[in-house]
């Protein structure tokens, strides 16, 4: 539960539940490209990737740590536009109706993130932890996400954003 989590305080917890809320009318009229059946949306190509599957790390840690959070940080920008989250979100053309219905909304306005830490699990893939902030203050500190490399760009995956999603205690499609 979101309370808990927040270690009792409540209105910080209202918020944050608020925040993830933005997410769920825009998620519900997403695709679930998972399944079977023809939901208005194409089946997301594989990701392609510019290392090599399988190694331990990207070539430039360095580097990709500072990509995953420069774009880490344009994703949860409530002043970024649709079009600059689509280019960071795993699958972006894709869920691009799902950006385009909480790009208005108030309480995603509200909301933003501080990546705190990266770690690879592969050249293509790596655990981020984030503060997600609720009008600058941490609502969900040490938030677990992963990122993506996928055509070239580190990317926030869809399962962290479903994951959000999930928070609310919601099931959507596409989630």
């Amino acid at each position: 539960m979101v309370l808990a989590r927040l270690g009792g305080r409540p209105r910080l917890a209202a918020l944050a539940a608020v925040a993830v809320l933005a997410f769920v009318p825009a998620a519900a009229g997403c695709s679930d490209y998972g399944t079977s059946g023809d939901q208005g949306y194409e089946t997301p190509p594989p990701a392609t990737t510019s290392q090599p599957p399988g190694d331990g790390e990207p070539a430039d840690p360095a580097a990709a740590e500072a990509e995953i959070t420069k774009n880490w940080t344009t994703f949860f920008d409530p002043k970024a536009t649709a079009a600059e989250k689509v280019k960071v979100l795993e699958n972006g053309a894709v869920m691009q109706p799902v950006l385009a219905a909480f790009a208005g909304n108030e309480n995603a306005a509200a909301t933003s993130a501080k990546v705190t830490g990266v770690e690879f699990t592969s050249a293509t893939e790596a655990n981020v932890t984030y503060d997600l902030l609720v009008g600058g203050a941490p609502a969900l500190p040490d938030s677990q996400g992963t990122s993506i490399l996928q055509d070239g760009t580190w990317k926030v995956s869809v399962k962290t954003l479903c994951g959000l999603v999930e928070l609310s205690g919601v099931t959507v499609p596409g989630c």
